[in-house]
């Protein structure tokens, strides 16, 4: 299976990107492909809205987004990997995902398997409510398959992620694929 990871902490060596990378390592063991894509370092800018696209055509702007197209809809599966900032995703990955509107049909024609990855600092039971909220619309939006979540509750330093469950369940998710 081809695996396209939007990785999206503007902390290069944050736990999100700890968490994905382990994520990585058990979908590579089991032989899938993974491509992955920084969202946060990545030259790519916000939707306008301007709908010159016509929802299924090139996007006016000239960035990055037609290779991340490309990865994106060569790949048989997304993983949303962010931080939980102010209990929702990045801009960084929310950008990224707004772009998605010059070729939603393509996206969910394909029928796509997904997944989501993050680390929050706070440890509270409803530290991800909304970001499980906005995910889960993304994916009945997009037809996806829903393939899981790792959500690191008081992931706040990568010293605490690194010695919490997280990223042996990042790295079982990816494997068990």
């Amino acid at each position: 299976m081809k695996i396209a990871v939007l990785k999206s902490s503007p902390n290069k060596h944050g736990s999100s990107n700890l968490l994905a990378d382990e994520f990585i390592r058990g979908a590579e063991k089991s032989g899938h492909t993974v491509s992955v894509i920084d969202a946060a370092r990545v030259n790519v800018h916000p939707c306008t809205g301007c709908i010159r696209c016509g929802y299924e055509g090139d996007c006016v702007q000239k960035d990055a987004m037609p290779e991340i197209r490309r990865i994106i809809l060569d790949s048989d599966m997304i993983v949303f990997v962010t931080p939980l900032y102010y209990y929702g995703m990045s801009a960084q990955l929310k950008i990224l995902i707004d772009r998605f509107c010059a070729f939603n049909f393509r996206i969910t024609r394909k029928q796509m398997k997904s997944a989501l990855i993050s680390a929050a600092w706070n440890a509270d039971d409803w530290t991800f409510e909304a970001l499980e909220t906005h995910y889960k619309t993304l994916v009945r939006y997009l037809h996806f398959q829903d393939c899981g979540s790792i959500l690191g509750y008081g992931c706040g330093t990568v010293e605490m992620t690194r010695n919490s469950e997280y990223p042996e369940l990042a790295y079982q998710l990816g494997k068990q694929l």
